[in-house]
């Protein structure tokens, strides 16, 4: 793995470069490095070790509310130059942004513990030692194996003139896994800032478990249903809230579910979302990508609206401050919750199970995608473990069930809340999610897998 400190301070150089050279009103660097390795396997072995190093730097510039991007690969002090000339040209096309006020000023922002030295260097060998593991422990009960380790260290730098600085290592690693017959599979994953805390024999049992369980399963009607998510099918369903509708962009534009709804309940009183990068349950950077410290937001408090996250930009709008929840420029998206966290319970998942009389145990979802981002209306496929549960046992596997479900229906009808939490890689960052018991969840179609 490439040498961290080399790295940061190229980067530092690299971004003081850019600043310098630039003769635009106001000018932001921004530069991220990955260091990353991946071993996947399918059929039960291995079939692809790969590792890649790449940055990419880009640049924006301020001229007369004029804004121009460019970005980069290179660090090299002749690319820097260039990127940051090609972004002066490209701002010169483009129409004044009248809603443009400024960039961010410069704000103290802490460094974060979360570069783990053992995850930037584990090695192939490490890599294919945990997957022999889990190979070894399916073909044991006459099964097979897929998945995918991977490990990956990045640096985040960003600064800008007006007087901001920040830079950052971090590392990650994950590891997943579906376990399969010729009439079921099972998955478990896991995510971490430290592999140190990666069980593999632990995910392989837990994979091999549901899916031995899901053997031969049964067909049953759609309709609604009480379920029980567990902690990845919840995260699906708080990411997506995060993406359609925690965002001030989304707000101002009158396309979030939180329009007109800030101060009034929206879900049931047993549910509190937040997001909180500094946590250090999570794997968030101390600042975004405009530099700003990142601040914890609650968004939903005991089943009422409060809050929405903003960056510079959107800020600005209402006369506000960023939270620091900035996104790589330019994007459509405006700011979002990338560190998300709904509120545990006092509930155990053996203890939802054997509280229902007739209901479904979802593993997670997979094809998910927003029909209605004001319903909220979520719709997709269950996947790798969905049980059946009649008086408050698991009786068998079933085939697997088309939902369209809206996702605040879903949280006004949480009955049970799991006292333990997952840390849940969701695609639009991490969520620290417990599992749920719901009532009245809406399956509309069935496969015959």
């Amino acid at each position: 793995m490439t040498d961290i400190n080399r790295l940061e301070n190229q980067i530092i150089k690299s971004l003081e470069v850019a600043l310098e050279h630039s003769k635009a009103d106001q000018t932001e660097a921004l530069a991220i490095a990955h260091d990353s390795a991946l071993t996947r396997f399918s059929n039960s072995s291995i079939h692809q070790n790969v590792a890649e190093k790449n940055v990419h730097l880009s640049i924006r510039t301020i001229k007369d509310k004029r804004i121009g991007y460019a970005a980069t690969n290179r660090l090299d002090e002749e690319s820097v130059c260039k990127t940051v000339d090609m972004a002066n040209k490209i701002g010169k096309e483009r129409p004044q942004d009248n809603e443009f006020k400024s960039l961010p000023k410069s704000k103290p922002a802490r460094k974060s513990d979360s570069y783990i030295t053992s995850t930037a260097h584990f090695s192939p060998a490490q890599r294919a030692s945990a997957v022999k593991l889990i190979i070894d422990k399916a073909l044991d009960n006459n099964l097979s194996a897929a998945g995918s380790i991977s490990n990956d260290a990045a640096v985040l730098g960003v600064a800008n003139s007006l007087g901001i600085k920040s830079i950052q290592p971090t590392t990650q690693a994950s590891l997943s896994t579906v376990i399969s017959s010729s009439t079921s599979s099972g998955f478990a994953g896991f995510v971490t800032k430290n592999i140190d805390t990666m069980d593999p024999e632990k995910l392989a049992d837990t994979a091999i478990k549901k899916a031995l369980l899901s053997k031969e399963p049964v067909s049953i009607k759609p309709g609604k249903y009480t379920v029980i998510l567990e902690e990845e099918a919840v995260a699906t369903l708080v990411s997506f809230l995060g993406f359609i509708g925690f965002g001030a962009l989304a707000f101002q534009e009158q396309r979030s579910f939180l329009c007109g709804k800030i101060g009034k309940k929206i879900v049931g009183n047993n549910i509190t979302i937040w997001d909180d990068a500094l946590d250090k349950r999570t794997m968030g950077f101390p600042f975004d990508f405009e530099g700003v410290p990142k601040q914890k937001v609650i968004l939903i408090e005991d089943g009422v609206a409060k809050n929405v996250v903003y960056d510079s930009y959107t800020a600005q709008k209402e006369g506000k401050e960023s939270t620091g929840h900035g996104l790589p420029a330019p994007n459509s998206y405006g700011p979002i919750p990338t560190n998300l966290f709904l509120k545990a319970g006092t509930s155990s998942i053996e203890e939802m199970i054997a509280s229902t009389n007739k209901g479904i145990l979802v593993t997670r979802f997979h094809y998910t995608n927003i029909e209605d981002p004001i319903k909220t209306t979520l719709t997709g496929m269950t996947r790798d473990g969905t049980f059946l549960i009649e008086k408050g046992k698991i009786v068998s596997g079933i085939k697997n069930l088309r939902l369209t479900q809206s996702i605040l229906e879903a949280l006004t009808s949480v009955e049970q809340i799991s006292n333990k939490t997952c840390l849940i890689d969701s695609g639009f960052g991490a969520c620290r999610v417990p599992a749920l018991k719901i009532g009245d969840f809406n399956f509309t179609g069935v496969t015959e897998f």
